[in-house]
């Protein structure tokens, strides 16, 4: 029995109740019968809260414009523009070429060093940027997610996804490279795509767990470059994976850049594609993303209220 005074008798009839008279009381005052079976359930969110891939879906024009926007802002009031792009990796190049291949004389297994340190880090390069501004992306964003309801997956996945023209245009640069040292073009390059695709994923499933990570415990935005120095130096960017002592390749080969970067060289300069490390690097990949995504999810309910 309840006892309400401020319902209509269309609201309580609404959800299968019945209207019972209390003698002697006024018109304005009833006794309801509810039904025994709840109209509504309110049941707290599970822990691992679902991906809603159709929210994302829908939200993809969000995902093209946030991506335009962060093109935008990175070149805006700049005086060469889209050409730093392709300046970053040039001068790497040749720092690299002269101190690791001419005074140090790293093993460069017989390609010539220009063309051995820009393969790498033309892949690198977008990879570790990937990483770093999908990292930040949240807190950067803080204003549009307190005022806004989207799906917050999308403010990562457009920081990684901008710099995917950054990497057009630094490619670019390669082609003339590769014809002046000779080498031609075969079937091989319509394999770099998936390679890219690879790489794409791999940074955005980073990127996502760091820009979680980054809300919650700002010391990420200090220990992330150190963490993206010794990745860099822990993968086959400036020295190949053949320098590595032989028993301990497949210790190495932990590493999802390895079987990335090497192909990514190898197709391009008509080398043998360890085809066994690109497949774990295309295994960890998914895996990252998927885990990541959802441990974001798990998180994202608290970002309104931390960040």
């Amino acid at each position: 029995m309840l006892m309400m005074s401020t319902v209509t008798e269309e609201e309580v009839k609404s959800v299968g109740a019945d209207i019972r008279l209390i003698p002697g009381a006024d018109d304005s005052q009833r006794s309801y019968d509810l039904p025994d079976k709840p109209v509504l359930t309110i049941e707290p969110r599970k822990s691992w809260a679902p991906l809603n891939l159709r929210d994302l879906w829908e939200s993809r024009e969000l995902l093209y414009f946030l991506m335009w926007r962060d093109i935008k802002v990175r070149y805006k009031q700049t005086a060469l523009g889209a050409a730093w792009a392709v300046i970053q990796p040039l001068i790497t190049m040749l720092i690299f070429t002269y101190f690791f291949g001419k005074l140090a004389r790293v093993s460069t297994e017989g390609v010539p060093a220009p063309i051995f340190y820009y393969t790498g880090l033309l892949l690198w390069s977008f990879f570790s940027n990937g990483v770093i501004s999908g990292a930040n992306s949240l807190v950067g964003n803080s204003n549009l997610i307190t005022k806004v309801y989207f799906p917050r997956l999308i403010i990562p996945s457009a920081a990684v996804g901008a710099g995917l023209l950054d990497f057009a245009i630094a490619a670019a640069l390669l082609i003339p490279l590769l014809i002046y040292y000779g080498f031609p073009v075969t079937w091989s390059y319509f394999l770099i795509l998936p390679v890219i695709l690879l790489t794409t994923l791999l940074a955005l499933g980073v990127g996502i767990w760091f820009s979680a990570l980054n809300v919650k415990y700002r010391d990420v935005r200090y220990a992330l470059p150190f963490v993206i120095q010794t990745w860099m130096f822990s993968s086959p960017i400036i020295y190949p994976m053949s320098l590595v002592p032989e028993q301990w390749r497949w210790v190495y080969a932990l590493n999802p850049l390895v079987g990335i970067v090497e192909s990514f060289r190898g197709l391009f300069l008509n080398r043998p594609v360890s085809w066994g490390a690109l497949g774990y690097s295309a295994a960890f990949s998914v895996i990252m993303l998927i885990y990541s995504s959802y441990m974001f999810r798990r998180m994202e309910r608290s970002f309104a209220e931390v960040i």
